[in-house]
């Protein structure tokens, strides 16, 4: 599927639906697992992880250095958790409220 594909934006929202509903974690750690490569999954952890880098404002190239992941990557990640009303923002929050 190429990324403009309609069926991209379909399939994302059934998932992100079932995942809502999905109320055990455990659950869904073992189906990410399942569904995403070994490789996609590090990715995503590492995303993940520059996330909360940035929400603690850890200095750029010091992500980059810690993680192995590009200043594009962090840059474009940057750039997003200062948008109005930020998804990563109100990721991070949420995350931190979980305690």
């Amino acid at each position: 599927m190429k990324i403009d594909d309609p069926r991209v934006a379909e399939n994302l929202g059934e998932l992100v639906r079932l995942l809502a509903k999905i109320e055990d974690p455990e659950l869904i750690e073992a189906f990410l697992r399942c569904l995403l490569t070994p490789a996609e999954t590090a990715d995503i952890a590492a995303r993940w992880a520059l996330v909360k880098a940035l929400g603690e404002k850890i200095p750029q190239r010091k992500i980059a250095r810690e993680l192995g992941i590009s200043l594009c990557k962090i840059t474009r990640g940057s750039k997003e958790l200062k948008k109005p009303n930020s998804a990563f923002r109100r990721a991070l929050a949420l995350f931190e409220s979980l305690g």
